[in-house]
């Protein structure tokens, strides 16, 4: 397990509570941007008991943190399963039998980072006496009117970091958010990621460019075109980097990968599939520079320290950017339309980034990341 997130000194009483309840269910980049904000409440509750509700494909970034003492894992999955399969009763016996498990936990508190219709109603449903959320500016689909405090923000134009402080702070103004943060990966991992390397001679490699070129499916107009992300390999190999494509198990982002680095002319190289969210922070803690859209593991780098580079488009700068902690550029080119919250089917704002501008960005982070000291967890075994 990766090492816990620094803990912080309490400055302010909260209210009294045991059992504490986090509902932020996905996605994985929103649930990694919500770590320090859960920081800081562990910080209040010492010695509760800590648990987090969230989904199946974000579990790994509750787990690596080390944070809370339970994860409680929505049965999505199946229950999508069993409503696909028209098998409503199956449906109502996995909902039943979770909900009873959450109500069984008799939690004191509950925080919903999510703000949502779903995560709303789950945290009503737990039976925590005290329930904190957003107010109905920063929920969506009513999922206020399930709590029964409400932080506020004096400008709701704040990144993602700041708005999850928000939540913790309503229960104590004065705590502090942490600084650095610790996301490191698993020693099974990192040993795991060494075999595999083994294979291609690369056991020992680091200092790389790591490009992550994919998004989600429902996220497609975030992604830089593969002929553009081919030029800046090609350029950069030109500089003297080494440049790694990164993918996860998705059958789409290998065939993305691949036709990258088929536009490249084998300036890039594929990188070992993550099969998991540990397995990714293996490989991009070996990196000098992290590259991508607005992704989830985008921000899992920038959370473990990695300097990245993000290219964004219809993506919000202000509400989306990276952990402050860590050193970051952002390229974009703002358009009238941009930024949009649904994207287009062609989106020019994505098309318009110059590969020479994205190569400059890189080529700075990867001065800066070989200036700073590297962790153990860094170093190649």
């Amino acid at each position: 397990m990766a090492q816990p997130l620094r803990s912080l000194p309490q400055t302010s009483r909260p209210p009294q509570a045991d059992r504490v309840l986090v509902v932020r269910l996905g996605a994985l980049g929103d649930v990694v941007r919500t770590l320090p904000a859960v920081t800081g409440l562990r910080s209040l509750y010492p010695g509760a008991h800590l648990a987090w509700l969230v989904e199946p494909d974000a579990a790994g970034v509750v787990a690596a943190s080390g944070l809370v003492d339970e994860s409680l894992v929505f049965p999505r999955r199946d229950l999508m399963e069993s409503l696909r399969a028209a098998d409503g009763l199956s449906a109502a016996r996995q909902a039943m039998g979770f909900l009873r498990t959450l109500r069984a936990r008799r939690f004191d508190l509950v925080l919903d980072f999510h703000g949502i219709l779903k995560s709303g109603l789950l945290a009503w449903l737990s039976g925590a006496p005290i329930r904190v959320g957003y107010g109905r500016r920063l929920t969506r689909e009513g999922a206020s009117l399930f709590m029964n405090r409400h932080a506020s923000l004096r400008d709701p134009d704040v990144s993602r970091y700041e708005r999850n402080a928000a939540l913790v702070r309503s229960l104590a103004p004065d705590v502090p958010m942490p600084d650095p943060v610790s996301l490191t990966p698993s020693p099974l991992a990192s040993a795991r990621l060494a075999a595999r390397l083994k294979i291609s001679g690369r056991e020992r490699s680091g200092g790389f460019v790591l490009i992550h070129p994919g998004s989600s499916r429902g996220a497609l107009h975030k992604r830089y075109p593969p002929e553009a992300w081919g030029e800046t390999a090609r350029r950069l190999v030109e500089q003297g980097l080494e440049v790694w494509l990164t993918a996860g198990s998705n059958r789409h982002e290998r065939n993305l990968v691949e036709r990258i680095a088929r536009e490249s002319d084998g300036a890039a190289q594929r990188a070992p599939e993550t099969r998991s969210f540990d397995d990714l922070l293996a490989l991009l803690v070996r990196a000098s520079v992290f590259v991508s859209g607005d992704t989830g593991p985008l921000h899992a780098a920038s959370m473990a320290g990695i300097p990245v580079v993000q290219l964004l488009g219809p993506t919000d700068p202000v509400q989306n950017q990276p952990w402050p902690g860590s050193p970051s550029r952002r390229v974009s080119v703002p358009l009238p339309c941009s930024p949009c919250r649904h994207g287009c089917a062609d989106p020019a704002c994505m098309r318009v980034l110059p590969p020479a501008r994205v190569c400059d960005a890189i080529l700075a982070m990867h001065d800066v990341s070989t200036r700073r000291p590297m962790s153990s967890a860094e170093a190649p075994p």
